[in-house]
């Protein structure tokens, strides 16, 4: 009777053995693939080294582009092109110019301008954006971008797109801004700030000086990016976005926290330095007068009806030097309005209009800092130029933008 119990035991065990190996091979080899995306490991985001900061020579050089307007790749053919280049044109010279200019300016940071995908043209948003990035992606430059007016056409919601921007390698991109940059100190209240700010993609960029310098800890340059919109009614009339006044209490608000926590050098009395960058101009630009204009001024203004006074806004901070903007793809100039400058950067993407014969180009600015008796300070000049996409991939327009002296 014992030996029975012995071998009752003895066969349960086996029998509990065996179907537990067996669902655990049936996991292994069937389920486990099954959830698994694409029979791949599922990978994380690659980030950029970080944080942002100028380099060992004292420069930070930022490659702004914009209105690439991807599609569908191969599928998309170029417009306003020459005959003899139409019949192989594609998006591909898109990504292709983008490749150039990122291998021969070798920037710091990529700052694209909105407009970054053609929604109607894109049958899915996301493989478009992974498609129209992949020069920047496969770099491993950091780099952000805002909206434009088409590139929630598509599949997906200007939030959606602005939070899968965020989620790309090497991106520094935002859907909302971050708490450290609010003004109270409760985070129930900084949530609430962050969620009542018009648009997707307010943020700012912190820029750390150079290694080995005072400054290699603290902030000398910002880079604030708001969104612009894209199209509105206003009255019964069709008219584009524009940025509202809760984007610009946020703008104000960092910038007088920049200003309040930043490291003065006392002895060259020295302000805090920023940039702004963002898609559809601002009225005052068609309105004018615009002094001093550098560039081709060939194509009427397409802004909103609404003037919202940002031009009011960024002359009032004092850190704000320069504004870059797109959607304008025929407008590649630098200009003054009440004394700050506005910078189109020029149509990119060749699936987006252009004008045949006018090459697709982009701008670089440079930002130097100041040498002192034994390192470098801060922020003292800021410079920009242009790059065509034409066999030399020629440099044109160079001016200077901001000098501290």
């Amino acid at each position: 009777m014992g030996s029975q119990k012995v071998w009752i035991f003895i066969y349960s065990f086996l029998y509990l053995f065996f179907i537990a190996l067996f669902l655990h091979l049936v996991y292994l080899y069937i389920i486990s693939h099954t959830l698994s995306l694409n029979h791949q490991k599922i990978r994380l985001k690659k980030h950029p080294d970080f944080p942002l900061r100028f380099s060992y020579d004292g420069t930070f050089k930022i490659l702004q582009v914009a209105d690439m307007h991807y599609g569908n790749g191969l599928m998309s053919r170029c417009r306003d092109v020459l005959e003899a280049e139409f019949e192989k044109c594609s998006d591909i010279n898109t990504t292709l110019f983008l490749r150039r200019l990122i291998e021969v300016e070798k920037p710091d940071f990529v700052a694209f301008t909105g407009d970054n995908i053609f929604g109607t043209s894109s049958t899915d948003a996301a493989e478009s954006l992974f498609e129209a990035f992949r020069p920047v992606l496969e770099s491993g430059i950091p780099w952000a971008a805002v909206l434009g007016n088409h590139d929630q056409e598509s599949t997906m919601t200007r939030e959606e797109l602005m939070s899968f921007l965020s989620l790309m390698d090497y991106s520094l991109s935002q859907t909302f801004p971050s708490v450290e940059t609010t003004t109270t100190t409760d985070s129930a209240n900084n949530h609430s700030m962050m969620m009542d700010i018009d648009g997707y993609g307010n943020y700012n960029l912190r820029v750390l000086g150079a290694p080995g310098s005072p400054f290699a800890n603290s902030s000398v340059f910002n880079l604030y990016f708001l969104d612009s919109g894209d199209r509105a009614t206003v009255n019964g009339i069709r008219t584009y976005g524009w940025i509202k006044e809760s984007q610009l209490n946020w703008l104000r608000g960092v910038s007088n926290r920049f200003k309040a926590q930043k490291q003065v050098d006392a002895a060259s009395n020295t302000q805090p330095t920023a940039l702004v960058f963002f898609h559809i101009p601002i009225p005052e630009i068609r309105q004018g007068p615009i002094k001093e204009i550098v560039g081709t001024y060939s194509e009427y203004v397409a802004c909103s009806s609404v003037n919202s006074g940002v031009l009011k806004t960024l002359t009032s901070l004092e850190d704000v030097k320069a504004v870059f903007v797109g959607h304008d793809h025929t407008n590649d100039f630098c200009g003054k309005l009440d004394g700050l400058w506005f910078c189109y950067g020029g149509g990119s993407g060749y699936h987006g209009y252009g004008k045949a014969g006018w090459p697709r180009r982009a701008r670089v600015i440079l930002a130097e800092l100041g040498k002192g008796d034994n390192a470098w300070t801060v922020v003292e000049r800021i410079k920009t130029w242009k790059r065509l996409d034409d066999e030399k991939l020629s440099k044109i327009d160079e001016q200077v933008l901001w000098y501290s002296h």
